[in-house]
C-alpha cells in the first residue's frame, strides 16, 4: 500500500516518517503547462486543510496550491525558486513544494489513494 494520497484539487501528500511531503500531481502540472514561478510559504507557518498553502504560476495561469491537511510548515523546497521547471519534470518527486508536521494524521484517511485518484481523473474526461 502506498502512503501517497490525493485531493480533488490535484495536490498530493506523501508521508515521510513524522512529516508529510506536499506538491501537485503529475496531472495538475500537465494542465498548467510550463511552470515559471512558485511562491512557497514561510517555515513555521500553520496551514489549514483546504486553504492556500502555496502559489504556482505557469505560462497559462496562476493557481493556488491548497493544503491537503492541516499542519505546520517545517521545510520548503528552495530548489524551486531557481528551478520551478522541476514541477513539470518531476511533480511527484523532486518537484515537491513543502513539508508539513501534521496536526491530525487521521485526516489522511479522507483523501484518495492512487487507485481512487486514477478513477477520479478518468471521470474528468
Amino acid at each position: 500500500m502506498t502512503s501517497v494520497r490525493y485531493t480533488k484539487d490535484h495536490e498530493y501528500i506523501r508521508l515521510d516518517g513524522a512529516v508529510a511531503v506536499v506538491g501537485i500531481s503529475d496531472y495538475a502540472q500537465s494542465q498548467l503547462g510550463d511552470v515559471v514561478f512558485v511562491e512557497l510559504p514561510d517555515i513555521g507557518k500553520t496551514v489549514e486543510k483546504g486553504k492556500e498553502a502555496a502559489v504556482v504560476e505557469s505560462v497559462k495561469a496562476a493557481s493556488e496550491v491548497y493544503a491537503p491537511l492541516s499542519g505546520e510548515v517545517v521545510e520548503v523546497n528552495a530548489e524551486l525558486e531557481g528551478n520551478p521547471g522541476l514541477v513539470n519534470t518531476d511533480a511527484e518527486g523532486q518537484g515537491w513544494f513543502l513539508k508539513l508536521r501534521l496536526a491530525d494524521p487521521s485526516e489522511l484517511d479522507a483523501l484518495m489513494d492512487a487507485d481512487a485518484y486514477k478513477a477520479f481523473l478518468e471521470t474528468l474526461g
